[in-house]
């Protein structure tokens, strides 16, 4: 059954392993988050659950907003966000999901919002090249150079690499392994870093890739045992 949950990053820190090797990890506390909504294809047209994260005070809140968040129950959420799992019939509204509707093995995709950088010119916006220094090229040698497309079509085509804001986009990084689960705390530790500042926002999910490490052979041994030998 496909699972997923809200979450805010706190930062990222190291696990030992077993043997001893060090893991870097982001922790996420990830939940309580309260279902706010289900919504069946006789009623929307789709199978769907709304997730709320984040107690939020009430006059913070309009009444439509408010209207709606009531049905759930007493506790007010400030985010909210909808996902289409594969079986939404198993919950109900006012439902609680914590930390530990994951496991440590699972492998998730983590969505965030990136850091804004502001307004970056092409060479750090786009990891564009810069004109030489010497030999007569000219005072801007951090301009992205010709626009192109002089005479037909008169215009800059779309997709050209130009000055602008960098960051402050969603991003997600997909195929993380979860590597430990607190539910008393409700935090998660994921394998590697994720997108956005200390105190983002991010969202859990499954992830759509597979993982033939963690379901077929082990790692490092050889589907075929002929080439390994000859290897060594």
């Amino acid at each position: 059954m496909q699972k997923a949950i809200i979450g805010k990053k706190v930062g990222m820190s190291q696990i030992f392993d077993a043997e001893g090797k060090v893991i870097p990890v982001t922790v996420i506390e990830a939940g309580p988050c309260v279902v706010t909504q289900v919504k069946t294809v006789e009623k929307e047209g789709y199978n769907a659950i709304q997730l709320g994260f984040e107690d939020i005070i009430e006059r913070k809140l309009n009444k439509p907003q408010l209207g709606h968040l009531k049905k759930a129950g007493e506790a007010l959420k400030k985010y909210l966000k909808e996902f289409r799992l594969s079986d939404c019939s198993v919950y109900s509204v006012g439902d609680v999901l914590k930390a530990d509707v994951f496991a440590e093995g699972d492998y998730v995709d983590v969505t965030g919002t990136s850091k804004g950088k502001g307004y970056a010119g092409v060479i750090k916006r786009w990891n564009a090249g810069r004109s030489p220094m010497s030999h007569g090229a000219g005072p801007m040698h951090r301009h992205q150079g010709s626009m192109g497309a002089c005479s037909d079509p008169s215009k800059i085509m779309k997709g050209k690499m130009m000055p602008g804001h960098l960051g402050a986009e969603q991003v997600t990084v997909q195929n993380l392994d979860v590597v430990k689960v607190d539910p008393e705390l409700n935090m998660i530790a994921v394998r590697g870093a994720i997108p956005g500042p200390k105190g983002g926002i991010v969202i859990l999910k499954d992830t759509v890739k597979k993982n033939p490490i963690a379901k077929g052979p082990a790692a490092g041994v050889s589907k075929n045992p002929q080439k390994a030998s000859a290897r060594k």
